[in-house]
């Protein structure tokens, strides 16, 4: 499994449109093959950064997923929004403690 980190930047006034998009849209994303997790975060210090964190079982899920309908709808949707280029990582899970 790995997780895939987004880092967005809206304008001020695009975060609702961002955010109601998102709500529409987040079961479905969760839905796609492979993902187990679906996670937003909001910065506490900037309003207008966002994260998304998803976590896949395969890079090739998360790869399908980006080449799907769905994406290509939620990114047409969301990256007109952006006040600065998104930034994303990859990385493998090594540790959790709960």
């Amino acid at each position: 499994m790995f997780v895939r980190i987004v880092k967005m930047s809206f304008h001020e006034e695009n975060i609702p449109a961002f955010l109601g998009n998102f709500e529409l849209m987040k079961t479905k994303i969760r839905n796609a093959h492979g993902n187990r997790l679906l996670e937003l975060y909001q910065d506490k210090n900037d309003a207008c950064i966002f994260f998304t964190y998803s976590y896949w079982e395969t890079e090739e899920d998360l790869e399908n997923y980006r080449k799907s309908v769905l994406f290509n709808d939620v990114w047409a949707f969301t990256k007109k929004l952006f006040n600065a280029k998104p930034e994303a990582w990859s990385v493998d899970k090594l540790v959790t403690l709960a």
